[in-house]
C-alpha cells in the first residue's frame, strides 16, 4: 500500500509540474503565425459534421458559425467553422503531407487571447478511411470545471490543436506516428480535427491519452460554439500526387452536402463495378444506384441518416475515395 501510495504521490508530482512549450511569442514556444515561410500549401477541401452548441442540452441544436468553406486557404482569410462540442472537420490536399524533418503541419484556431483556449484532438490518414490521432496531453486540473470564459495554461497541454491564439498555429510532427499499423506517415491523404468536450463530467467528458480529462471552457451554448477552426497549414508535402491513393477520374460530384440525391460525373467512360458508404464509425452502408451509364451516376441516399460518409467507387483496379456529407435538415 505505501508504495501504491508512493507512486501515486509521484505521478500527482509530475502532472502539476509539467512543463510543455509556452504561449506564442514567449522563449521556447512553438507556435508558428501564419505568415511564417515554412508553409507551402494550405487545405483545398474541407467536410465538417456538426457538434451540439451543448452536448448537455441538445434542444439548443447544433453549431451554425461558418461552413466548410471556411477551412480551406491561408488562416485568416476565409473565416472560422465552429465544431460544436464533438463536431469534427476532415480536410484534404491538393497533394499529400508528408513526414519531413522538424514539424509537418499546424493547425490553426481563432482564440482572441493566449489563454482563453479551445481545445481539439488531431488524427491522420493516408487512406481516408482509417484515422489515427497523435498522443495529446492535458494536465490541467480535473476538480474544477473550466467556465465558459475562464482559462487554461497552455504549458499544461500538448500535442492539442487550439494551444496557441489566433494566427498563430498548433504544429504537428507526423514522425511520433511513423510505426502506427495501417498509417503511412509519408503520405498522409486527410487530417481530422475533432473538437474536444472539456466537460468534466463523465458522461460527456473526453480524454487525453494517459486517461485525464480534457477540462477547457465548457458550456459553450453559442452557434459559435466548441473548436473554432480556421485552417490547416502545411509544411512538409509530397511534390505530386499519388494516383493509386485517389486516381483522378472524378470531375464533379454534387450537392455535396445533400439530402436526397447525390450525382457524380465522371470525366471518361468508365464501368462501375460499385459503390459502397462507410459510416463514421466504419459501418457499410447499402446505397440505391437509381440511374447509371457510363459517364455518370445517380446516387440515392434519402435513407441515410444526417452524418458524415465515406464514399468509395470502384471501377476496375482504381477506387475513388470521398466524403460526402448527409443534411435532410
Amino acid at each position: 500500500m505505501k508504495q501504491i501510495l508512493i507512486f501515486f504521490t509521484c505521478l500527482l508530482s509530475i502532472q502539476s509540474m509539467a512543463q510543455f512549450p509556452p504561449a506564442a511569442g514567449k522563449p521556447g514556444s512553438t507556435a508558428i503565425h501564419a505568415d511564417s515561410n515554412v508553409f507551402v500549401a494550405w487545405a483545398s477541401a474541407c467536410y465538417v459534421k456538426r457538434g451540439w452548441q451543448d452536448v448537455s442540452n441538445q434542444t439548443l441544436g447544433y453549431t451554425t458559425v461558418g461552413d466548410s468553406s471556411s477551412a480551406v486557404g491561408k488562416a485568416g482569410i476565409n473565416g472560422v467553422v465552429s465544431l460544436g462540442d464533438g463536431g469534427e472537420a476532415v480536410l484534404l490536399f491538393d497533394a499529400p503531407v508528408t513526414n519531413g524533418s522538424g514539424w509537418d503541419f499546424a493547425v490553426f484556431e481563432n482564440s482572441f487571447s493566449d489563454y482563453f483556449l479551445e481545445l481539439a484532438f488531431v488524427e491522420v490518414s493516408s487512406d481516408g478511411i482509417n484515422f489515427f490521432r497523435f498522443p495529446s496531453t492535458s494536465y490541467t486540473q480535473t476538480d474544477v470545471q473550466v467556465g465558459t470564459f475562464d482559462t487554461l495554461n497552455p504549458e499544461k497541454i500538448n500535442n492539442l490543436a487550439g494551444k496557441y491564439r489566433a494566427l498563430y498555429g498548433t504544429p504537428f510532427d507526423l514522425q511520433e506516428l511513423e510505426n502506427t499499423p495501417g498509417l503511412n506517415v509519408n503520405a498522409i491523404t486527410h487530417v481530422k480535427i475533432i473538437d474536444a468536450i472539456g466537460s468534466i463530467q463523465s458522461l460527456f467528458a473526453t480524454y487525453d491519452q494517459y486517461g485525464n480529462k480534457v477540462n477547457d471552457p465548457w458550456h459553450t451554448p453559442f452557434p459559435s460554439g466548441g473548436f473554432d477552426l480556421d485552417a490547416v497549414g502545411v509544411i512538409h508535402y509530397l511534390s505530386t500526387k499519388i494516383e493509386e491513393t485517389a486516381p483522378l477520374f472524378l470531375v464533379q460530384m454534387y450537392p455535396n452536402p445533400a439530402s436526397h440525391h447525390i450525382t457524380i460525373r465522371f470525366n471518361t467512360a468508365h464501368e462501375i463495378d460499385y459503390i459502397e458508404v462507410i459510416d463514421n464509425i466504419g459501418r457499410a452502408e447499402n446505397i440505391f444506384i437509381i440511374k447509371q451509364d457510363k459517364s455518370e451516376v445517380l446516387l440515392d441516399i434519402s435513407t441515410l441518416k444526417n452524418g458524415l460518409y465515406y464514399l468509395n467507387i470502384v471501377s476496375g483496379n482504381k477506387i475513388f475515395n470521398q466524403k460526402i456529407i448527409v443534411n435532410h435538415e
